[in-house]
C-alpha cells in the first residue's frame, strides 16, 4: 500500500495553546510558565489592558461603559481606603505627600464640579479698586514687623496658585493682605472686616500654604473594633450655621483641588451615617457647626490629636448664639494640644464683651480692624420707608415690581411669618422660595439652590441666612421686619454690594422697631446715607420712651458711635499698633468672581421716605 505523503498544510507546526496567565503576573517578560511563544504566541492575545471592576460593573455604578470621558480607567479601592475608585493616572504621582496621608487612596475631584463653567466666571464690581482707600488697623505685640501682601504670589504655594488663578483672583483684598502674612508669621488672630470682604480665602490660604509645606503629620490614625479609622483633622474650622459651614467647605474645595490635601464638612440636620463615612475616608481639613462635631466626638469618629490650626468663623455669632459651652468642650478636649495650637477668629462684627470672651482662646494675638469695625459696606444704598406691619405685604409687591433684575432676599423676624410672606407673594404671582429654621436641610438647600440658579429669584429668610452666605447678584436686601439690634442688621444688609458691586437695602419701619432706631441712625450718619426727616422725628419721639431699647429682651448696642455694642478698637489697650491706608496704591483688578449685572433698582424718590 503507498504511504500518502503529507501536504504542506499537514506538516505545518500547530499553534501553541495558549496557557492562562493571573492577572498578577501579566506584563512581566516572558518567563510566565507558558511555551516558547510566550505571552505572544497563540490565537489569544492576552497584551490588552486589565479589564477593570469599575469597567465590568460601570453601567451600575457609573451610568456609562468603559473608561470616563478623559480615558481615565479605574481601580477598586483597599478595603480601608478614602475613595471607591482612584484614578490610574494619577498613580505613582501625587501632587504632595497629603495624597497619602495614612495610606489611603488617593482620588481628584471632577475639576468642572468644583470650579463650574469658565463661561460663567465674571467680574468684580466697579468700585473693586475703592476697598485700596480703606484704613486697616493692626494691634499687638511686633504688629509692625508684619507687612502687608502686595499680591498672591508672595508666601502662597504654587499648588494653591494654580486654583487662585481658576477662581480668577487677580490681588487680595484688603482683609486678605493683612491676614495672610499674621497667620504665615504663627500668630493667633482676631479680624474684624465688613461683609463681602473676602475672609475665607484670608485664613485658608495661608493655613493650606503652611500645610503643604510642612506636610502632613506622622501620627497613624488609630482603628476600632470594625475597623474604622478615626479622622484626623489638622485644621479645624467651626461656623456657626449649616449655610456657612458648607460654603466654606465649598471654597475650600475649589483652594485644595489638585493638592492631596482632603477636606470634609459636619452639619446637623442630614443623616449622620454619611458624614461618619466621609471622616473614615480622611480628613485633612474639617468644617464644622460646633453641636455636630461634639456628637462626632462623643461617638469617638474624631479626633484632635494633630490639631494645628483652629478657625472660628463668624466667632461673635458663634458665641452670641450660645455656643460657647460646645466650643470650650472643643478647645478643653484632652485630644487637643494645647501648646503648638494657631487659632484665628474672623467676623464682621467684635463687640466690646464678646471680644473679651473670645480673648479666652487666644494667645498673644494680634488685633486687626479693617475699615469702620460694625459699619455697613459704603457701596450699600440704603434706603428707609414707614410701613404699619398690616401695609407691609403691599408694599412689598410695589418694591418688587420695580425691580428689575437680579435677586431678591426679604428677611422677616419669624418663621411662621417667612411661610406667610413666601404664600402671599406666589399668589401675587411672583417666583419666591423660603428658609427658615424648620424646614429640613435638603429643602434648605433646594431652596438655595432655586435661589442661587435665579428660577426663584426671590428668597424669604429669617436671620439663619443672614450670616455669611455668598451669593452672587443679590441687588436688593429688604427688611420686612427690622431685627432687634443692630448688629443683625449689618450683618443682613451686607448680603448685597458685596465685592465693589452696588447694592441696595430697603427697611420698612415703624414704632416697633423702637429698640434699634437710635442705633441705626447713628449706623445711617457714621455710613453717609440720606436720612429722612420722618425718621429723625421717630428716633426723638422715642427717645426717651419707657419701652425703649433698654427694655428689650434680646441684645442691643446702644450709644453712638456704637461705644457699647461695636468697638474698631482693641480692647486690651495694647500700646503696639501700625494703622495704613492704601488710597495711594489704589488700582484696578479684581479678586473676587462676581456676576457683572446691574443692580437694575429704579429710584422710587422722595415718596419712599
Amino acid at each position: 500500500m503507498k504511504k500518502e505523503t503529507p501536504t504542506s498544510a499537514e506538516t505545518a507546526p500547530k499553534p501553541s495553546k495558549s496557557v492562562y496567565v493571573p492577572p498578577s503576573r501579566r506584563n512581566h517578560g516572558e518567563n510566565h510558565g507558558s511555551s516558547a511563544g510566550g505571552l505572544n504566541s497563540g490565537n489569544r492575545s492576552i497584551n490588552r489592558p486589565e479589564r477593570t471592576l469599575c469597567e465590568d460593573n460601570q453601567r451600575n455604578i457609573l451610568g456609562g461603559s468603559g473608561p470616563n470621558d478623559n480615558g481615565v480607567s479605574y481601580q477598586r479601592r483597599e478595603r480601608f481606603g478614602t475613595s471607591r475608585f482612584t484614578s490610574n493616572r494619577d498613580q505613582g504621582s501625587y501632587p504632595s505627600a497629603w495624597a497619602t496621608r495614612g495610606n489611603r487612596r488617593y482620588y481628584r475631584d471632577n475639576e468642572k464640579e468644583i470650579f463650574g463653567s469658565l463661561d460663567t466666571c465674571t467680574q468684580a464690581g466697579i468700585n473693586f479698586g475703592s476697598y485700596e482707600n480703606i484704613p486697616v488697623e493692626m494691634t499687638g505685640r511686633m504688629s509692625a514687623s508684619i507687612h502687608p501682601v502686595d499680591d498672591f504670589e508672595t508666601g502662597i504655594h504654587d499648588l494653591l496658585m494654580i486654583n487662585i488663578r481658576r477662581v480668577k483672583y487677580t490681588r487680595p483684598t484688603p482683609i486678605q493682605k493683612h491676614s495672610i502674612p499674621v497667620i504665615m508669621a504663627g500668630r493667633d488672630l482676631m479680624a474684624c472686616a465688613q461683609t463681602g470682604s473676602g475672609k475665607t480665602a484670608a485664613f485658608l490660604l495661608p493655613i493650606c500654604t503652611a500645610m503643604l509645606t510642612s506636610g502632613p503629620p506622622d501620627t497613624a490614625a488609630p482603628v476600632d473594633s470594625y475597623h474604622a479609622r478615626l479622622a484626623l483633622p489638622v485644621c479645624l474650622v467651626l461656623s456657626p450655621t449649616r449655610e456657612l459651614a458648607v460654603q466654606t467647605f465649598t471654597e475650600a474645595r475649589k483652594f485644595i483641588y489638585g493638592t492631596g490635601i482632603r477636606s470634609v464638612v459636619l452639619y446637623g440636620g442630614c443623616e449622620v451615617r454619611r458624614q461618619v463615612l466621609d471622616l473614615e475616608k480622611g480628613c485633612d481639613i474639617c468644617v464644622a457647626t460646633p453641636g455636630r462635631l461634639v456628637d462626632m466626638l462623643e461617638r469617638s469618629k474624631v479626633g484632635f490629636q494633630c490639631v494645628k490650626y483652629l478657625v472660628l468663623d463668624e466667632a461673635d455669632r458663634m458665641l452670641d448664639m450660645g455656643f460657647a459651652p460646645q466650643i470650650r468642650t472643643i478647645v478643653d478636649n484632652s485630644s487637643m494640644p494645647k501648646s503648638g495650637r494657631q487659632t484665628v477668629m474672623f467676623s464682621a462684627t467684635f463687640p466690646k464683651e464678646i471680644q473679651q470672651l473670645a480673648r479666652d482662646f487666644l494667645t498673644d494675638y494680634i488685633y486687626l480692624a479693617v475699615g469702620r469695625v460694625g459699619s455697613t459696606n459704603e457701596f450699600i444704598r440704603q434706603r428707609l420707608m414707614y410701613a404699619d406691619n398690616d401695609q407691609k405685604p403691599r408694599y412689598l409687591v410695589k418694591l418688587l415690581k420695580e425691580n428689575a433684575g437680579g435677586l431678591v432676599l426679604i428677611f422677616v423676624e419669624t418663621k411662621r411669618r417667612a411661610d406667610m410672606i413666601e404664600s402671599f407673594l406666589l399668589k401675587e404671582n411672583f417666583m419666591a422660595v423660603n428658609i427658615h429654621g424648620d424646614r429640613s436641610q435638603q429643602d434648605r438647600e433646594e431652596a438655595l439652590r432655586l435661589f442661587k440658579t435665579g428660577e426663584r429669584p426671590i428668597l424669604v429668610a429669617t436671620d439663619v441666612a443672614a450670616r455669611g452666605l455668598d451669593i452672587n447678584n443679590i441687588t436688593h436686601v429688604i427688611n420686612c421686619d427690622l431685627p432687634s439690634n443692630i448688629e443683625d442688621y449689618v450683618h443682613r444688609i451686607g448680603r448685597t454690594g458685596r465685592a465693589g458691586n452696588v447694592g441696595i437695602a430697603t427697611s420698612l419701619v415703624n414704632e416697633s422697631n423702637r429698640s434699634i432706631l437710635k442705633d441705626l441712625l447713628s449706623l445711617l450718619e457714621e455710613s453717609k446715607q440720606e436720612v429722612p426727616s420722618w425718621f429723625q422725628k421717630l428716633v426723638s419721639s422715642n427717645a426717651f420712651s419707657s419701652h425703649g431699647s433698654r427694655d428689650s429682651g434680646k441684645r442691643v448696642s446702644g450709644g453712638g458711635k456704637f461705644n457699647r455694642g461695636f468697638t474698631s478698637r482693641d480692647v486690651r489697650g495694647h500700646s503696639e499698633s501700625v494703622t495704613y491706608n492704601h488710597g495711594s496704591k489704589a488700582r484696578g483688578g479684581s479678586s473676587f468672581q462676581q456676576q457683572s449685572r446691574g443692580s437694575g433698582f429704579q429710584d422710587f424718590g422722595d415718596e419712599w421716605w
